[in-house]
């Protein structure tokens, strides 16, 4: 953005030397170049400092890694990539014939057990039974109630559903795959239904200038030309640059340490951007503008300047 005013201003020192057939010399050169470093150095720092402007802005969104709770072969995927499901919607099913026959046979024990116990109760009511038989009997149908519990959820989590209302992308899953129950290794991407957040990662050096509740502006680079009304909603007080875990290793300085940039999130409050709102893809890239109150007439050169750049990206498409 920069670049625009030097550019600018250049456009306008050639077309006066031109329109006034101004001489180029030793005076009237120099003088130009001077005026350019003192007039667009003076503007760059208050519109820099004041308006903090971000190149790299970029849309985020959160998604779900579908792990089933049991593994076993894939026999259905009957879900539609991208297309929107509601929440207990199916996206595949696993073969459930060793879950069935467990709950079967878990069930089978238990009448024998619960049978066991009947007979324990009546001989002990009778003073004919001792009462430990009793007991181990009772244990013996809890235990197997317990476990019929877990192998009818597992049996239940042989088909996989929608955690909530959104959608599965890049489907590649197939009947025949052996889904497993790993972390690391999910079956599917579950997107969920939400709003994407806006993220305008800004320098260090406008810090003192991030204030909630500030108007700011942000143009897309999937809509060229086009600059909608934002404002801040949030600024982060972390950068991941700063990030330390627990290790066994001390944190030290290996090389040259990035400063790292601050993420501002920006809710974006312009109507004029209801329209675009679902043709914008999760993770699309573009450029934001914040506006202090102070020096609001260099705000008005950030926003002419934001909106050559948006305009800029139908003929020179740099992301």
């Amino acid at each position: 953005m920069d670049l625009l005013l030097i550019l600018t201003y250049t456009a306008i020192c050639v077309a006066i030397f031109k329109i006034f057939k101004i001489p180029l010399n030793k005076w009237t050169v120099p003088t130009a170049v001077l005026g350019g470093i003192v007039l667009i150095g003076s503007l760059i720092f208050l519109m820099n400092y004041n308006h903090p402007y971000s190149e790299v802005t970029r849309s985020y969104f959160a998604s779900t890694p579908i792990v089933p709770a049991v593994s076993g072969q894939v026999i259905e995927v009957p879900v539609l990539g991208n297309h929107m499901l509601e929440k207990g919607d199916v996206i595949f099913r696993i073969d459930p014939t060793p879950f069935e026959n467990r709950v079967r046979s878990i069930r089978a024990q238990l009448v024998s057990a619960k049978g066991d116990q009947f007979r324990a109760s009546e001989l002990v009511k009778r003073n004919l039974g001792n009462r430990r038989d009793l007991d181990i009997t009772t244990a013996r149908v809890d235990d197997l109630q317990a476990q019929l519990n877990i192998a009818q959820f597992e049996l239940d989590n042989t088909v996989v559903r929608a955690p909530t209302r959104g959608y599965v992308t890049q489907v590649v899953l197939r009947p025949g795959v052996y889904a497993t129950k790993m972390p690391l290794r999910p079956s599917a991407i579950f997107v969920p239904h939400e709003e994407y957040a806006y993220v305008a990662w800004m320098r260090q050096n406008s810090q003192l200038r991030l204030t909630l509740g500030d108007s700011a502006e942000i143009a897309l680079d999937g809509l060229p030309g086009q600059v909608f009304q934002a404002r801040v909603k949030q600024v982060l007080p972390v950068i991941a640059e700063g990030q330390v875990q627990p290790s066994g290793n001390l944190v030290g300085v290996t090389g040259p340490m990035p400063a790292g940039r601050v993420p501002v999130v920006l809710e974006i409050t312009d109507p004029a951007f209801e329209p675009y709102k679902n043709l914008i893809p999760g993770g699309a890239y573009g450029q934001a503008a914040l506006y202090s109150e102070h020096f609001p007439h260099v705000a008005i050169l950030r926003k002419v300047l934001l909106r050559m750049a948006a305009w800029m990206n139908y003929i020179f498409p740099f992301h």
